[in-house]
């Protein structure tokens, strides 16, 4: 610290874990002035995220300063959002941190659950033994909230990037049905020789080999401007948490008798500037029923088409090209791996509903336990080729024509057609699990012990 700089700067970063138990992740990033750690212990958290204001000088009105992002079913989350803040010594700068369950998408703090709230000055934090504060959380009225525990150090000057992308070989098979879900996750080496989180890639589905996208991060994020400190990378299977699952499927008619995607008469027609009716029935129904899959990754599959570059037959092949790992990221991904393959394939038939259908059996039947629901949307023109092997399977057709808002109001449209189509959902759901005699798992114990994390480490 060189106290004859008025100005000094600092970052904080967020970490909601058990740094008293696991001393891995007990050091806040260098790059982030607070690093919080709530330990909630009286709460089932399902997605927690953590709000810091700070207080202007002469008033008492506290302003946002920023978030954290959202970190899904756990009690100690590990945040990689920081917070750089200007440390003025003959100032006193107060802070405060609210912690929240996250119940929505909405931005109004008001709709989600507060659990409990930490106030503090940034001398404080500066000022403490190894710049680590560890405070109670309050707020709620008779009630325990947990801990918080907020690291700093202070920012080198170093103002460059580096830009890193890794790939993965011949990793460990850790899932039971299909390969692991690998992802990385990257730790900066501390002064006191603790490591701290800063930074996680994507998830890679179903993969032992995998590529993840290259990404860009400040030289003093992960290493505070000093190229010769150590950096840790750890790879995790991602897994899914004891809650029950919906996993999505959807398949696509490419057969002939959709017509030509060039000619405005095609249910396929490429048209630049409205979807086409495939594509708003895709929309439509995905966007809604992406709310129930955690991890927002879709299997997309294509029937009925010649495949390039031999021109086989396939009644089963992955829209984004990649028969070992057919996922893709959101809706808007499947929607573009769609778009792809209309430009690649050539439209043929016959119209076989049996082996994507079979294709989501394979995987569904390797769970009984209740965890996981499967979904097929099939999107097709109505003419069906071997309706004897799929009317057992097929529980409602709903016609898209018949939905089509005479004024030309697609949003309309689209809302009537996804309502009827996913009407049957919950009562098809809980059926299910009732003549399975399966019930809802217990609530999650309040703590995970340290050790036991919900990835598995490869």
């Amino acid at each position: 610290m060189h106290y004859d700089e008025n100005n000094q700067n600092y970052s904080f970063r967020k970490d909601n874990r058990n740094l008293l138990d696991r001393d891995t992740f007990s050091k806040s990033d260098p790059n982030c002035l607070s690093t919080f750690l709530p330990v909630l212990l009286s709460c089932i958290a399902v997605a927690m995220l953590c709000v810091l204001y700070t207080q202007g000088i002469g008033n008492k009105e506290w302003r946002e300063f920023g978030r954290t992002e959202v970190i899904d079913n756990t009690l100690n989350p590990d945040f990689v959002r920081k917070f750089i803040l200007d440390y003025f010594f003959e100032e006193r700068q107060n802070l405060r941190f609210d912690l929240y369950d996250v119940d929505s998408k909405s931005t109004n703090l008001s709709k989600h659950d507060f659990l409990g709230q930490a106030c503090c000055t940034l001398g404080e934090v500066v000022g403490s033994l190894g710049s680590r504060m560890e405070k109670p959380l309050g707020g709620i009225q008779g009630k325990k909230c947990g801990t918080i525990i907020v690291k700093a150090e202070e920012l080198s000057n170093c103002r460059e990037s580096v830009m890193m992308q890794f790939c993965g070989n011949k990793l460990d098979k850790k899932d039971f049905f299909g390969k692991s879900d690998p992802f990385l996750v990257f730790y900066r080496s501390n002064e006191d020789g603790t490591f701290t989180i800063c930074h996680k890639t994507e998830v890679v589905k179903n993969t032992l080999n995998p590529v993840w996208q290259a990404f860009k991060i400040p030289v003093r994020g992960l290493c505070n401007g000093d190229y010769d400190r150590t950096i840790k990378v750890e790879v995790y299977d991602w897994d899914r948490d004891g809650r029950t699952q919906i996993n999505f499927t959807v398949a696509i008619d490419f057969t002939a008798s959709n017509g030509n995607p060039a000619q405005p008469t095609s249910l396929h027609y490429m048209n630049p500037y409205q979807l086409n009716a495939y594509a708003m029935a895709l929309k439509a129904v995905g966007e809604i029923i992406q709310d129930y899959d955690s991890d927002k990754m879709f299997p997309a599959l294509g029937f009925g088409a010649k495949l390039p570059p031999d021109g086989r037959i396939s009644h089963e092949f992955a829209l984004n090209g990649n028969p070992q790992n057919p996922y893709c990221n959101g809706i808007e991904g499947v929607m573009e791996a769609y778009y792809q393959s209309l430009k690649s394939v050539q439209l043929y038939g016959p119209t076989n509903f049996s082996p994507v259908i079979n294709h989501v059996a394979r995987y569904a039947a390797s769970v009984k336990d209740g965890s996981q629901y499967f979904i097929l949307l099939i999107i097709t023109d109505g003419v069906i080729s071997d309706m004897a092997q799929t009317k057992e399977s097929i529980v409602n057709f709903v016609p898209f024509r018949d939905y089509i808002d005479r004024t030309g109001n697609h949003i309309l449209s689209m809302a009537r057609l996804a309502k009827d189509v996913l009407a049957e959902i919950p009562d098809q759901f809980l059926s299910y699990m009732r003549t399975r005699g399966i019930k809802p798992s217990p609530a999650p114990p309040p703590y995970t012990p340290p050790g036991h994390p919900l990835q598995t480490q490869i």
